[in-house]
């Protein structure tokens, strides 16, 4: 039988609850159809609810957030395009080059201050009209940002940067994979957050828990685009009004519950910056993520990890000299105290 870790590698390690499993079974089965085909009522559904959540005119269930954002993508660029984000952006590090081989755009990366931008980077870096330039035609902004932390994109710079875009023609696209804990966390409503882009991804099989499920939002036109394009790259499903079912339930019963989450992140990050090995700005831990430099330790990444996982917890690494731990609903506070001891004794 394999070990029993507890396991803070991602948000996206967790099991459907019990509960979420009961709601599927008495689904309506009749809303059931292939939604290749337009049929599944119960995907149709949930897309619109959650497009007016997110005050945009549709929406498309897809099974990944890479998906979602790449359908962002390709809707808001031609080929030669350039596309500006952060440095640590997810598109750019975590999404293996799918820009380049999927929309045949290059990417700008500017570094930005805990994966913030400011308005003015952006204006500098778009590029002059002239043939032989790329033409700059999409800004992607993250909230929360994974890379840096899980930290929140100030709405004010989001205002900014969004006046800018539509003063000089650029579309703007959120990956939101974590929208909903940048919600939580400051209390600003999703549609707040979203009237400023174009595009949004938002993902459920992450702090909410769903098994499965990411959504890509926007106009109609842009996301009838977007729909053409998923089953072009093999994104269409049939009967996938099952997995909306769940993802839906997880909007509705695990929302608040993120507050949990964050709680708990905090209390990480409080232990280890009780501890003189490792090195965190407990300010930076502001949702379910955090991401700690283990210099001041002496070792490698790769021995934090592995230290971890001998005392039963999997972390993971996410660049040179950082671990990073995520927080979600299969942890209990009992796990939670477990870690912040070994955290202690490291």
């Amino acid at each position: 039988m394999a070990p029993s870790y507890i396991d803070l590698r991602s948000d996206t390690v967790t099991k459907p609850t019990p509960e979420m499993l009961e709601a599927v079974s008495h689904l309506d089965r009749s809303k059931l159809g292939d939604d290749v085909f337009g049929e599944d009522e119960l995907t149709k559904e949930f897309e619109q609810e959650v497009a007016d959540l997110l005050g945009k005119e549709a929406g498309l269930f897809v099974p990944s957030g890479t998906m979602a954002n790449q359908l962002a993508i390709k809707v808001s660029t031609q080929e030669g395009d350039e596309v500006i984000c952060e440095t640590g952006a997810h598109i750019a590090n975590y999404e293996t080059a799918a820009p380049a081989v999927l929309s045949r755009v290059q990417l700008k990366t500017l570094e930005g201050i805990n994966g913030v931008l400011s308005a003015e980077q952006i204006q500098d870096a778009i590029r002059p009209s002239a043939d032989w330039y790329a033409r700059s035609s999409l800004v992607v902004l993250e909230n929360t940002h994974n890379r840096a932390g899980g930290t929140l994109y100030p709405i004010s710079e989001i205002e900014r940067i969004a006046e800018l875009c539509q003063s000089r023609g650029l579309q703007l696209h959120l990956d939101g994979a974590r929208l909903w804990n940048a919600c939580l966390a400051t209390g600003i409503a999703p549609k707040a957050y979203a009237e400023y882009f174009d595009t949004v991804s938002v993902s459920f099989s992450k702090g909410l828990g769903a098994p499965v499920g990411s959504m890509l939002v926007g106009s109609a036109s842009a996301i009838a685009k977007a729909r053409r394009f998923r089953k072009m790259w093999g994104g269409g499903m049939r009967q996938v009004g099952v997995l909306a079912a769940m993802a839906r339930y997880a909007l509705h019963h695990h929302y608040e519950r993120l507050a949990e989450d964050h709680a708990h992140a905090k209390a990480l990050a409080q232990a280890f910056c009780a501890n003189p090995k490792f090195r965190l700005d407990l300010a930076l831990v502001q949702t379910n993520i955090v991401a700690v430099d283990i210099s001041p330790s002496g070792y490698s990444e790769t021995d934090v990890v592995g230290w971890f996982k001998q005392h039963g917890v999997l972390v993971s690494s996410i660049k040179k000299n950082f671990i990073r731990l995520v927080t979600h609903l299969d942890l209990s506070k009992k796990d939670i105290e477990f870690v912040c001891n070994l955290i202690k004794i490291f």
